[in-house]
C-alpha cells in the first residue's frame, strides 16, 4: 500500500469528539511539551489513538523528544499503516473505533509483525493486563499516566526489540540455538531437530522465561489462525522435550498447567 495517499496523521474520520470518545484523559507532564526530553536514538513511532486531545499531545511530546511520530485515529487504519510500514515501537490504545486495539495487535502478530507494542488502556485490572499481553502486547500502561513514564517504557521496548532482533544465537542455561547455522547444542552436545522442531524451539527460546500459550504457538510456529482441535502441539512439544532433555539431569521445557509452556533453565 502506498503510504503517500495518507496524510501525515493518517486520521481520516477515525477521531470522534472528546466527549464521544468517553476515554479517561491521561495525566501528562506539562513540561514535556516545552522541554525536549533527551534520548540517544531517534525512533519511528506509530500511535493508534482515537482521542484527539491525547493523540495531539503524544505526537507533540514524542516529536519534541526527537522522534518521528505517525498517528492513526482508528483501529482499521492503524492496522493497515502498521502492516505496510516499519516502526520501532507502536503505542496502541485498547478501545478503538472500527477495530479493537487487541484485534489490531493479534492481527499484526499473526502476519509475523514483531514490532514492540505498548498498550494504553483505562482498563487496569490484572485480568485486563494479562489479556492485553497475551494478545501480543509487550507492555501495558493504564490511564491516567505520566508522559515521562510512557517515554521511558517506549525507550526500553525499543532497546529490547533492537537487541533481540539482532541476536543470532539464543541461550537458555546450557542450551544454545544458532539461527545462522541452524544448529542446536546442549552442554556442547549437538542435537538434531526437524525443521518444525527447530522453529518451535526458536520461538520458545525467544520467549525464554515467559509462558507461551497454545494460541501463540499455533499462530507463530504453525501459521494457524484457528485451533485445529488436534494434539499437534502436544506431539511436537513431547518430541522436542525428548531431544533436548534426554541424557540431562535438569528439565528445561516446562508445561505450565492451564496456561501453556515455558522454556526455563532453572
Amino acid at each position: 500500500m502506498d503510504l503517500s495517499v495518507f496524510s501525515f496523521r493518517f486520521r481520516g474520520s477515525g477521531f470522534p469528539s472528546p466527549a464521544a470518545a468517553n476515554i479517561q484523559r491521561p495525566t501528562l507532564l506539562d513540561s514535556a511539551a516545552s522541554e525536549k526530553i533527551a534520548y540517544n536514538g531517534r525512533m519511528k513511532i506509530l500511535v493508534i489513538e482515537d482521542d484527539r486531545e491525547a493523540a495531539d499531545y503524544l505526537e507533540r511530546a514524542f516529536g519534541e523528544a526527537g522522534h518521528t511520530v505517525h498517528v492513526a485515529g482508528d483501529g482499521e487504519t492503524g492496522f493497515l499503516i502498521a502492516d505496510s510500514g516499519e516502526y520501532d515501537v507502536m503505542v496502541i490504545d485498547r478501545m478503538l473505533p472500527r477495530r479493537d486495539g487487541l484485534s489490531v495487535i493479534a492481527g499484526l502478530r499473526s502476519r509475523g509483525n514483531t514490532t514492540p507494542v505498548l498498550i494504553l488502556s483505562a482498563l487496569g485490572e490484572v485480568d485486563d493486563r494479562v489479556t492485553g499481553l497475551r494478545a501480543g502486547g509487550d507492555d501495558y500502561l493504564t490511564k491516567p499516566y505520566a508522559f515521562n513514564e510512557l517515554l521511558a517504557r517506549v525507550e526500553v521496548l525499543n532497546r529490547r526489540g533492537s537487541a533481540r532482533e539482532a541476536e543470532t544465537v539464543y541461550r537458555a542455561g546450557d542450551l544454545e540455538l544458532d539461527r545462522l547455522s541452524h544448529s542446536v547444542k546442549r552442554a556442547g552436545r549437538e542435537i538434531t531437530l526437524q525443521p518444525r522442531e527447530f522453529r518451535l524451539l526458536e520461538y520458545l527460546m525467544r520467549h525464554a522465561g515467559q509462558v507461551v500459550t497454545r494460541t501463540m504457538l499455533l499462530e507463530n510456529v504453525w501459521d494457524y489462525h484457528f485451533d485445529p482441535q488436534t494434539n499437534v502441539i502436544d506431539v511436537h512439544v513431547s518430541r522436542l522435550r525428548g531431544k533436548i532433555e534426554k541424557g540431562f539431569d535438569k528439565p528445561i521445557l516446562h508445561t505450565i498447567r492451564g496456561a501453556g509452556y515455558m522454556l526455563r533453565a532453572n
